[in-house]
């Protein structure tokens, strides 16, 4: 089932948290709300499920009106952040719940509930710990049966308040590839909330990047990474260095190096702030034309990853530079070192328009 927000805004007294949302959802999509926190996704998840009801706007699932439809008529399956299972209750008997409590007229059979949950087990990979209790179970075990118990009922739509965000990195990251892998089975529209971009990038079909209560920028995962189109997003998605810059006639100059930008761009002269991805920057102990000179100030490796802080003047702040170990290896770069950059790909914002350009 699709979902269409048309104009959405939601008050909290005077505090403005949701500010005209507009976002379509096609049906059996994946969606990550992302953003950092107060930037109203997860009021905007509550506004969808029917927890809060909207001060102005349309919401619509499918080609029906639920704007002023309560949560228990909206078919919508709703999993909290801290998964809230009854602690009194089995495995078998927390996902079971929703299903006995249904209304006498479509509640199923004792044997029909049996075999639902069995088969929301076996989903989920739990068979063996149907007879067990929350407290005996580990944190991605919780989090898949409160999954399981949303699934239960049957919902059109499938809402995750931050799924992941009680777990470990490595649990988090073992869980997200298996939601990502289960939404391909069950075949349902999902939104789900969460901060993390690692998380969103790696789950969604698209992402909704917010900043104070309005949407930033919708698109795939690619289209939001490398396709920015606001200074948020570019600084919120991946790690990125910001630069002062400066065009003057119709070069861009970084320091002492210079680019010369597409005489059709027409910019006029100006100062601009200059956004470069770490690992979008070539290192060399060699000089080159237009090379940005620096010196190392501070090295160290993360995995397989090599990570290079190079101070450029005092007028520019350190420029970290992201190389993959046998890089790093090959140069035996050191604290001290004087070495020269040169950006792959840069983006300067002027009144919110993009300017992207290869070097």
């Amino acid at each position: 089932m699709s979902i269409a927000l048309n104009n959405i805004n939601k008050y909290f007294g005077n505090f403005h948290v949701l500010k005209n949302i507009n976002l379509k959802v096609e049906n059996n999509e994946l969606v990550a709300l992302l953003g950092p926190s107060g930037c109203g996704k997860t009021s905007l998840l509550r506004v969808i499920a029917g927890l809060e009801m909207v001060d102005k706007g349309e919401i619509f699932f499918g080609q029906h009106e639920v704007t002023s439809v309560p949560i228990a008529k909206r078919k919508v399956g709703f999993m909290y952040q801290q998964y809230a299972l009854f602690r009194h209750m089995t495995v078998f008997d927390n996902i079971a719940f929703g299903l006995h409590i249904q209304p006498r007229a479509i509640r199923k059979s004792r044997q029909q509930i049996k075999e639902k949950v069995q088969q929301l087990l076996s989903l989920i990979q739990l068979e063996w710990l149907a007879m067990a209790y929350p407290e005996q179970l580990s944190g991605g075990q919780k989090q898949r049966v409160a999954l399981a118990r949303c699934l239960a009922i049957d919902p059109a739509i499938l809402l995750l308040d931050e799924p992941f965000g009680a777990l470990d990195a490595q649990v988090r990251k073992t869980l997200r590839r298996w939601l990502r892998d289960l939404h391909q089975t069950i075949h349902l529209t999902s939104i789900f909330v969460t901060h993390d971009q690692d998380e969103a990038l790696d789950v969604a079909d698209r992402i909704v990047v917010m900043n104070q209560g309005k949407i930033e920028q919708i698109g795939t995962p690619v289209q939001v990474y490398q396709q920015p189109k606001t200074p948020f997003v570019t600084q919120f998605l991946g790690d990125v260095n910001i630069v002062h810059g400066i065009i003057e006639n119709g070069k861009l100059r970084i320091n002492n190096f210079w680019q010369i930008i597409s005489p059709e761009d027409n910019l006029p002269d100006q100062d601009v702030m200059v956004y470069i991805r770490p690992h979008e920057i070539n290192i060399s102990k060699s000089y080159t034309d237009n090379t940005i000179i620096g010196t190392i100030h501070y090295l160290h490796s993360s995995g397989p990853v090599y990570y290079l802080d190079v101070f450029i003047s005092d007028d520019d702040p350190i420029i970290e530079v992201m190389l993959i170990q046998q890089q790093a290896l090959k140069y035996q770069f050191a604290i001290g070192d004087t070495v020269y950059l040169k950006p792959e790909s840069v983006h300067i914002f002027m009144q919110e328009q993009l300017i992207e350009f290869m070097i």
